[in-house]
């Protein structure tokens, strides 16, 4: 399984209704972290699991179910996480 597709399994349990992952590592060649093997990532994610939460809290969910990855597997990961309805 390749990194995007254990991204997007471990984010199933979030039951998103949209999850879109662009795996920018080809613009940070030569960058410390991609040297040493870790992806750049941008993620937007819409789940009702967001509804109430600040994007702090947000955040802290997607970053719990993936923090075995960082740093070496993803090194970097923007993230736009939405409830429903907000975008």
């Amino acid at each position: 399984m390749d990194v995007a597709q254990e991204i997007h399994q471990r984010l199933t349990v979030l039951q998103p209704e949209l999850c879109d992952l662009d795996d920018d590592s080809a613009a940070h060649q030569g960058h410390a972290g991609a040297a040493g093997g870790g992806g750049h990532y941008t993620l937007t994610i819409v789940s009702a699991a967001f509804v109430g939460k600040n994007r702090i809290a947000r955040h802290r969910q997607v970053y719990d179910l993936l923090q075995d990855l960082m740093p070496h597997t993803i090194h970097a990961l923007a993230l736009k996480t939405y409830a429903p309805g907000e975008i």
